[in-house]
């Protein structure tokens, strides 16, 4: 992995490690209005990275199409408060394992969406890694009672956490990731607070206690705004197909942060699905990079001489620039 490879990888991991810790935050807000407190969130979020986004922020927002405006009104929709209804609508006839399952598929959904849509072939190594992390994360969760709502709802989950990497893909290079992390939680405020007059009425929105307010803060300041810029950081550096790998530590982080306020444990399954799933991430990632006897072996097989040259880098390298 060269620099921009490894900075990219970290801010992926460090993005899924701190929403993953977000879960912990949601078991204190189960009695709070969902869209009311998505709408405090993503609002405080979106004024906070509002002096971020740099200059020339309003510029390259009137230079958008009218077609991707609404690929972020459905990023919005989809991978923030949808995905988010989803899965609450996933727990209340579904254990929190089963949407946590189906979400964990995301990395090898992706790893073959992608490539798809560039019109090329899925890469073995990611495809072999994204699995891994699959069967690690079902592994880190186990099952759980459910029905067929309960499987619908996961399986709309699923979609929500694809839709959040792949959606984003054409956006993020015009935006970058600061100026869309703030555009995305600005429609995502507005998403939220329509979903909350039309579901709840009045009582959507209400003042929050303290223990609410903190949970409420972290998820706008750390995991959001922290997270939503280090998660695009590192898409931009690794790719949509690469960075989602790391979401296979969301129920590692949530499993190792459960203990601390007593809604779970971490036992031997635990331990084994967190080895399984940082095995399938250096794997697919390309932290395991290919042995240069190897690559020479290769190199002289199709005819290139001893070593890979400048000019024709290897496929790991070369995945990394795109």
């Amino acid at each position: 992995m060269n620099a921009v490879t490894t900075r990219g990888a970290l801010l992926a991991a460090l993005a899924c490690v701190l929403v993953g810790g977000s879960f912990t935050a949601n078991s204190v807000l189960g009695d709070y209005p969902y869209a009311g407190g998505q709408f405090l969130r993503y609002a405080l979020a979106c004024l906070l990275l509002i002096p971020l986004a740099g200059r020339g922020a309003a510029a390259r927002l009137r230079s958008l199409p009218p077609r991707l405006w609404a690929r972020l009104a459905l990023l919005a929709a989809v991978g923030m408060v949808g995905f988010n209804l989803a899965v609450l609508a996933a727990e209340r006839t579904a254990e929190p394992a089963v949407p946590g399952v189906f979400v964990g598929c995301a990395p090898v959904v992706v790893a073959v969406l992608v490539p798809l849509l560039d019109g090329r072939r899925p890469r073995r190594a990611v495809l072999y890694g994204a699995s891994a992390v699959a069967v690690g994360a079902f592994t880190v969760q186990g099952w759980g009672r459910t029905d067929g709502a309960g499987l619908a709802f996961s399986l709309c989950a699923l979609v929500g956490e694809v839709g959040f990497a792949v959606l984003a893909v054409p956006v993020l290079r015009p935006l970058g990731p600061r100026l869309l992390s703030a555009t995305v939680c600005c429609v995502a405020a507005v998403e939220s607070a329509a979903a909350g007059l039309l579901l709840d009425g009045s009582a959507w929105l209400r003042r929050p206690d303290v223990v609410e307010a903190t949970a409420l803060l972290w998820q706008a300041v750390v995991v959001t705004v922290i997270g939503f810029v280090c998660w695009y950081m590192g898409m931009q550096r690794i790719g949509a197909e690469r960075a989602t790998l790391f979401s296979g530590l969301i129920p590692v982080a949530a499993a190792c942060t459960a203990p601390l306020v007593g809604t779970g444990s971490y036992g031997a399954a635990q331990a084994v699905g967190s080895v399984l799933v940082g095995a399938g991430v250096a794997l697919g990632s390309g932290a395991l990079g290919v042995p240069a006897g190897l690559r020479r072996f290769r190199a002289a097989r199709s005819g290139r001489g001893g070593s890979s040259t400048a000019g024709e880098p290897d496929a790991l390298a070369d995945a990394s620039n795109r």
